[in-house]
């Protein structure tokens, strides 16, 4: 039970908490064997058939496998409802030499992402604009953490996220791999739809919620684009900004 509450906190990088009946049926379709399963059915609410038989697939492919009082539940729970079902998962991991691009490839870089749900949301809108991966600079929200899961609806067992420890380096990895490499610049004074996004891949880095890109991205000498503002607001939440950049540029790699 250590270990679940070490997860719980999030003190435990490289493996996640999974809980809830949607969450457990996301995790089925992952391929992704869960280390620990811990299940009370006492908790399984109405669907009592449908939760006892998710819960028997997961158990048939769990490590290891607990049954827990619903008072254990309650401690162990971040849910109003975890619907009975808990487990502990490890994070994939994706190397970074194992990616070949083309042409039509996306790539979206997240600097100093700040919040686990604005992390969980662009891995699913990485995943939605059939983006190659998500790559983290200056990351200060975990994948493990709980709320990514959700934010993400599961995604983050299936989209491939690359994390680099220096800017420098994921500069030169980008280069390496031919990228266009726009940054995402409220300041910029070209709009994100000026550029054609044909003739090589393309990657976007956004930057944190509250700092923006950090100054060394600016000196990478990569361009940059803005969405222009037409109210009163200065920038837009990072999540949505990704999803705008990066749709417009599939459309256009894609002939939309």
């Amino acid at each position: 039970m250590r270990d679940l509450l070490t997860v719980r906190k999030d003190a435990a990088p490289g493996r996640i908490m999974v809980e809830g009946a949607w969450e457990h049926d996301q995790l089925l379709t992952s391929a992704i064997d869960p280390d620990v399963f811990f299940y009370c059915p006492e908790a399984s609410g109405t669907d009592t058939a449908g939760t006892a038989d998710r819960a028997a697939r997961v158990a048939a492919c769990a490590s290891e496998v607990y049954r827990i009082s619903e008072k254990l539940l309650a401690r162990l729970t971040r849910k109003g409802r975890p619907d009975g079902l808990i487990s502990i998962v490890r994070l994939p991991v994706w190397p970074a030499d194992g990616f070949r691009f083309g042409d039509s490839s996306l790539v979206l870089v997240a600097d100093g992402v700040e919040y686990a749900g604005n992390l969980g949301t662009l891995i699913r809108t990485v995943d939605a604009a059939r983006a190659a991966c998500l790559v983290l600079t200056s990351r200060r929200a975990r994948r493990s953490h709980p709320a990514v899961y959700a934010a993400s609806r599961g995604l983050v067992l299936t989209t491939p996220v690359l994390e680099f420890d220096e800017i420098a380096t994921a500069a030169d990895w980008l280069r390496a791999h031919g990228f266009e490499v726009l940054l995402a610049d409220p300041a910029a004074t070209g709009s994100y739809r000026v550029p054609a996004y044909r003739g090589r891949p393309t990657a976007f880095v956004v930057g944190s919620e509250g700092g923006g890109l950090a100054k060394a991205w600016h000196r990478e000498g990569f361009g940059a684009v803005s969405i222009p503002m037409l109210g009163q607001a200065d920038s837009l939440n990072v999540a949505l900004s990704a999803g705008i950049l990066l749709f417009e540029a599939r459309a256009r790699k894609d002939g939309w």
